[in-house]
């Protein structure tokens, strides 16, 4: 069996985080105005900030917000042809 890290590196998770973190935003807003307790977006807000704070573990020297930009294109190069 192999390792988790082998499969989610620090570039993926941080990516996935902040997707998952921005596609959020919009289910908050809603649940609020409609009255309702944000309880899905919660949990979305939460499995996303512990995405980006094991992006930011694993990585040497962590990230800057500089290094967002960079680790996005570089998902997106390997995920593309």
């Amino acid at each position: 069996m192999e390792k988790f890290s082998e499969y989610l590196d620090s570039d993926l998770a941080m990516v996935i985080g902040v997707v998952f973190a921005l596609l959020s935003i919009p289910s908050i807003l809603s649940a609020m105005s409609d009255g309702r307790a944000p309880r899905a977006s919660a949990l979305t807000i939460l499995i996303a900030g512990a995405l980006i704070l094991y992006a930011i573990q694993t990585r040497p020297g962590g990230y800057s917000i500089a290094d967002v930009p960079h680790a996005f294109v570089v998902v997106a190069a390997r995920f593309l042809p």
